[in-house]
């Protein structure tokens, strides 16, 4: 799927430079930037690589983004790299129970409203033939104080936030750009480690790629992530999602062209030597792309597009 990070400049003929040298340990916190912070929870797993990351913006009087699961020790880790500071605000990049729960604690001790887009939602209606997709993991309880939209701005202590719609990965996810820094704090939606999943209903491939291009435009150039390290280029990086993204729709369709078939045998197809772990999320990104190629008539299925339905091409 993607490299290992090899520190040469990235050149427009490579892979995605995927990077797992992440050896930040949990709960340490760590001045990655003058002015940005982080600290790992300790919820390691297929979907979340090493942890959750959870950032500190500013000094003296701060914003904490993405507090993280519903996890005491994080919440006291991250409480702890704050002593003798004002926590001001609380950012939250989407609605994931990896990255929102843990906020309840943090505005009960420090007293800083919330800002996020909004209450989890899908990216489209529930197919009636859909069961509930637990992959997404979704955090239901959650709700902002302030609700801010694209292009809103937030200020702090020597610091300023712009929110960057990015939908796809959740219909109501955010990045936080810094633009005098040329910081972007992108979530789920760019990870340095691995692509993100997107699974339907919640996710949307077509929003996914919509967002990609609009960070693509931006000028920050250096990401950072709700899992693994730090992303130079971040633009460029984006870019190569894109490319990525286009070449596993190019494999879906190599996969139609040879007969009408079924998302597992497209996942087994594609996904060569994939973790077991994370076949049902594969499955789910199929199922991402493929709403996609339906939508714009290039793949055929009888009814709606769903998880357990079958496909060709729309000429054949």
């Amino acid at each position: 799927m993607g490299q290992q990070c090899t520190g040469r400049p990235m050149s427009d003929n490579d892979d995605v430079p995927f990077n797992r040298n992440f050896p930040l340990k949990p709960g340490v916190v760590e001045e990655v930037r003058p002015g940005v912070r982080r600290v790992l929870c300790n919820n390691p797993s297929p979907f979340t690589f090493t942890g959750t990351v959870s950032y500190i913006v500013g000094t003296g009087n701060v914003a904490i983004i993405d507090p993280g699961p519903d996890d005491a020790a994080h919440a006291a880790a991250l409480l702890e790299a704050v002593r003798g500071e004002t926590v001001s605000h609380i950012f939250v990049t989407h609605t994931h129970r990896d990255h929102s729960p843990n906020t309840a604690r943090i505005k009960q001790a420090t007293g800083a409203p919330v800002y996020a887009e909004g209450p989890h939602r899908a990216s489209r209606p529930r197919f009636e033939s859909e069961k509930h997709n637990p992959e997404s993991g979704v955090d239901r309880d959650f709700a902002p104080d302030i609700t801010i939209a694209h292009g809103d701005v937030v200020e702090g202590a020597g610091w300023r936030l712009e929110a960057v719609a990015t939908p796809g990965h959740t219909a109501n996810h955010l990045a936080f750009a810094w633009p005098e820094r040329k910081f972007n704090f992108v979530g789920d939606h760019v990870m340095g480690w691995s692509t993100s999943i997107v699974a339907p209903p919640d996710g949307s491939m077509i929003d996914y790629m919509d967002s990609l291009e609009r960070l693509a435009a931006r000028e920050e150039d250096l990401y950072f992530s709700g899992h693994g390290p730090e992303i130079p280029e971040g633009p460029r990086f984006a870019r190569f999602l894109i490319r990525h993204r286009k070449a596993r729709e190019a494999s879906i369709l190599h996969r139609l062209a040879k007969g009408e078939t079924d998302i597992p045998t497209m996942v087994r197809a594609i996904y060569i030597g994939i973790d077991p772990r994370l076949t049902t999320a594969a499955g789910y990104s199929v199922l991402a792309h493929l709403e996609d190629l339906v939508a714009r008539g290039v793949v055929a299925t009888d009814g709606d597009p769903v998880i357990g339905g079958t496909y060709r091409m729309a000429n054949a």
